[in-house]
């Protein structure tokens, strides 16, 4: 009974909303105006042409050696912030650890920002948000906003830039962030970071880009308002920096920009007090040195889940590459997409890199290795390629055997397949990553930053595509005459002396395995 009436209330409804669309629908209705036509009262969309984008970037230099890059490209939002060149590698004159500070401070108190709340508000209000990174050898401010909001995010910019507000209770936070920020990184079973000081440290010993990028524990207390602003005088210079924006037009950039960075002064301009006199600026270029950074710890107190993880060794294995501006810096980018690498588990197919080197020679013949990843940082005068690998305490000594076997074997034969397989991943990764406002952000700024002017993303595809497996075996060569940086972490008892790795690395190609098995023996 319940079924034959809701059927029968299905039939009623659908009779009573039936309606005969088979008559000419009326003048005023929607329904009378074809498709064919524009909708009444409509805005009309405007669509991007071929000839309608360029895709130049366009730079300026101001009158006060601010340079001003800017690319237009289609959207509603854009990506504008500040490079300057700056970093842990400029602190020779300082404690080392003001970058560290001046990345916790950044948004913060200014001149005409009470505070962060403020600065989150104002942002807010035109929908965007905000990020400093500091790096050993630039600093970057940057934030994405709706297009509408530029001028709201220059002013952002110059007041944490040029008019931060630095005072004795707001740093006592901050040493207390990195306190635990040190602290928490010898609690942890991936101490990649730890790793990378570490590595650093070892390949330019006690010069530039060996000076650490996290502040030491004993200089927490030698860092104060004065210390900070004196850097900031020193090396937040106008003509160190580049203000560099992605999805805005160059002139109105430029209006914007003289507003907010020209006009208004840094803050230790119109106060000198804040600055000690007599500080110079250092500008020393990068000394490789090679060398072994080592430290003995006790893993397995760290693993305390109910299932634990292995207790692992940790060793990164250096050798001295280029600079961006150098002829090999692409083949030494294919190189370290050929080598690639990851994790012991991952989950994917070839876009994952599982056909890579360390991949198919390293993780999958030997199981007990746990990780193994090559690197390759470039910075302006000099570059650092190396690998990152783990294992089981017990087999530290075989891992630096098979580490610098895979870096020995790159100027060996070359497979053409896994050459072109490694170019062309390359070549896809370049372009998808561009796709990305806040990528080609930072690529437009570090590379005005670093020689004025930018190379369009063709130079480079083209570039990749043109390496030969000559220039494979060129730069593998040129890498295997420097001496090795060795950076190890954990129970480490077993690693071999810097020299016998030196010596593996130099030894005669046609003895390559020869010499691996006399100088490195039985585990």
């Amino acid at each position: 009974m319940v079924r034959h009436f809701v059927g029968q209330g299905c039939r009623k409804s659908s009779r009573i909303g039936r309606k005969d669309f088979s008559s000419k629908p009326s003048s005023d209705s929607v329904l009378s105006t074809p498709l064919t036509k524009p909708l009444p009262n409509f805005i009309l969309p405007k669509f991007a042409t071929k000839d309608s984008v360029s895709h130049e970037t366009k730079i300026t230099t101001l009158d006060n050696g601010l340079k001003v890059a800017s690319l237009q490209k289609f959207g509603t939002s854009c990506t504008v912030g500040v490079l300057i060149e700056s970093g842990s590698r400029f602190e020779v004159n300082y404690p080392s650890g003001i970058n560290h500070f001046l990345e916790k401070l950044a948004f913060q108190k200014s001149v005409e920002f009470a505070g962060r709340d403020e600065v989150n508000q104002a942002l807010e209000s035109v929908g965007g948000i905000m990020d400093c990174q500091t790096t050993r050898d630039v600093s970057i401010y940057a934030t994405t906003v709706d297009a509408t909001g530029v001028d709201t995010a220059l002013k952002i910019l110059s007041e944490a830039v040029h008019r931060p507000i630095i005072e004795e209770q707001q740093l006592e936070l901050i040493r207390q962030t990195i306190q635990f920020e040190i602290e928490s990184l010898r609690m942890t079973l991936q101490p990649d970071v730890l790793l990378n000081e570490m590595v650093f440290a070892a390949a330019y010993r006690n010069n530039s880009l060996g000076l650490p990028k996290i502040c030491p524990v004993e200089n927490l207390g030698l860092i104060t308002p004065q210390t900070l602003y004196t850097f900031m005088n020193g090396f937040y210079d106008p003509k160190r920096m580049v203000i560099a924006a992605v999805g805005i037009e160059h002139e109105s950039l430029l209006e914007m920009v003289q507003r907010q960075f020209v006009e208004k002064k840094p803050i230790w301009i119109e106060d000198s007090s804040l600055v000690e006199p007599g500080k110079g600026r250092d500008e020393s270029i990068a000394q490789y040195t090679g060398g072994l950074v080592k430290e003995q710890a006790d893993l397995s107190e760290l693993n305390l889940s109910a299932m634990p993880m292995p207790d692992l060794a940790h060793i990164t294995l250096g050798l001295e590459s280029c600079s961006p501006n150098d002829p090999d810096f692409v083949p030494f980018c294919v190189l370290n997409m050929l080598l690639g690498g990851g994790g012991s588990f991952s989950a994917g197919g070839p876009g994952k890199g599982m056909y890579s080197r360390l991949y198919l020679n390293v993780l999958n013949r030997h199981h007990w290795i746990e990780n193994a990843t090559a690197f390759n940082q470039v910075f302006e005068d000099t570059g650092l390629f190396y690998i990152y690998a783990s294992s089981h305490p017990s087999k530290v000594r075989d891992l630096v055997q098979v580490i610098g076997e895979e870096l020995v074997n790159t100027s060996g034969n070359m497979n053409m397949d896994e050459l072109e397989r490694a170019k062309v991943q390359l070549q896809s990764m370049l372009m998808m990553n561009l796709e990305q406002k806040p990528a080609e952000f930072e690529d437009i700024g570090r590379q005005v930053l670093s020689v004025g002017h930018r190379k369009p993303p063709q130079y480079y595809y083209d570039a990749i595509g043109a390496v030969t497996a000559e220039d494979m075996k060129r730069i593998a060569d040129r890498m295997l005459l420097s001496k090795p940086a060795v950076a190890a972490y954990g129970e480490i008892s077993k690693l071999p002396d810097l020299d016998t790795v030196q010596k593996v690395l130099l030894g005669e190609k046609n003895k390559k395995f020869k010499s691996f098995s006399s100088l490195f023996g039985k585990s």
